[in-house]
């Protein structure tokens, strides 16, 4: 049966981890027409969860002013939460009455406008509630069955890095046989690149703190250890002599135009993320002079979601779960997804 009543996270508005209210007396969302009620077995956390409470994505006008990631008023209170793994509960009237009692991964893109319908999306989280809740009410059409051995957790750990990270390979035209440069590699988009990359069959060099190493030479990436001097010259001697293709970057700051100096000629370079810093230097007469290609990318299509979906259900990519904690102390796992002290992904789960 379900209840009236659920336990939720309430982000209230913009500010610290103090506007995330843990709450028993939310009321749990009723399917409206074309979707489905889920009962939220697990819900991963990502960056965008934190940038979006802290305002953090800045205006073209004024990069450092308060801002959700559309540059639009956000709507308070919000329940985040994008990653959503569990079981459908309940369908409104026009939805699939298949899904119900299935368990199932959520699509967190809701598309918009012509095309792929991303550059008008919202996501799940944002421009409408998430799954940092027991229930939580979606489109039918972004809620899709998946039969797996893994558990609810360790399957919510994959679709915002996974789909973000195949979206940018794509984008950028990464082909077998070409060397990828990975930044902030241990994360969660970046752990997943460097398994989506190696699947096409590339070369990588992944960019890890001191002591994360062992792990992602466990998928096949040559790594060079961020700390120390010489990095661009270590880059360098770890591909031994090959010219590198294409660099992945989700980390931005000080080090964006040292990635530029690295790509060879004629490369790319695409980017999806900024947590050392959105606003770096640009000496344009190295993109021009080099023929240099610099992409930009967010979330992924739904293509990209079923080539993930397909992925995990064949078991051609592996999670990389650090660890869980129960959605009450939501507030503690964002602080330590700030301290990056871990590799791969942090995933809330319901008390």
């Amino acid at each position: 049966m379900i209840p009236e009543r659920m336990k939720a996270v309430l982000l209230t508005g913009f500010g610290g981890p103090e506007k995330l209210e843990y709450r028993t007396d939310v009321p749990v969302p009723r399917p409206g027409p074309g979707e489905v009620l889920i009962k939220v077995g697990a819900a991963g956390v990502n960056n965008t969860d934190i940038w979006t409470r802290e305002g953090a994505y800045g205006r073209a006008d004024d990069p450092g002013a308060v801002s959700g990631w559309r540059q639009e008023p956000m709507e308070f209170p919000r329940i985040q939460g994008a990653d959503i793994c569990g079981t459908v509960a309940a369908a409104g009237s026009g939805a699939n009455e298949s899904l119900v009692g299935r368990r199932v991964l959520v699509d967190f893109v809701l598309y918009a406008g012509p095309g792929e319908g991303l550059l008008q999306a919202g996501i799940i989280g944002s421009e409408r509630d998430g799954g940092f809740a027991e229930y939580v009410a979606v489109p039918a059409e972004n809620t899709h069955p998946i039969q797996s051995g893994l558990t609810d957790a360790e399957l919510a750990s994959f679709p915002v890095a996974y789909v973000t990270a195949e979206r940018m390979l794509n984008r950028a035209g990464l082909e077998k046989g070409e060397t990828i440069l990975i930044t902030g590699a241990t994360g969660g988009v970046g752990s997943a690149l460097v398994q989506l990359a190696g699947r096409r069959g590339a070369r990588v060099i992944a960019l890890a703190g001191a002591g994360k190493e062992e792990p992602l030479r466990d998928l096949g990436a040559t790594v060079v250890t961020r700390q120390g001097e010489g990095l661009a010259a270590r880059i360098r001697e770890a591909a031994g002599g090959r010219p590198i293709d294409l660099a992945a970057d989700v980390v931005g700051g000080k080090f964006f135009m040292t990635l530029l100096d690295l790509v060879k000629p004629g490369g790319r370079l695409v980017t999806a993320g900024a947590i050392a810093g959105p606003v770096v230097e640009l000496d344009l007469r190295r993109v021009y002079l080099n023929h240099l290609t610099i992409i930009g990318s967010t979330m992924g299509a739904a293509k990209e979601f079923r080539v993930i979906l397909s992925c995990i259900q064949v078991g051609k990519i592996k999670p990389l779960l650090a660890r869980t904690y129960p959605l009450s102390k939501i507030r503690e796992a964002q602080e330590d997804f700030k301290k990056k002290g871990f590799f791969g992904k942090l995933v809330l789960v319901p008390d």
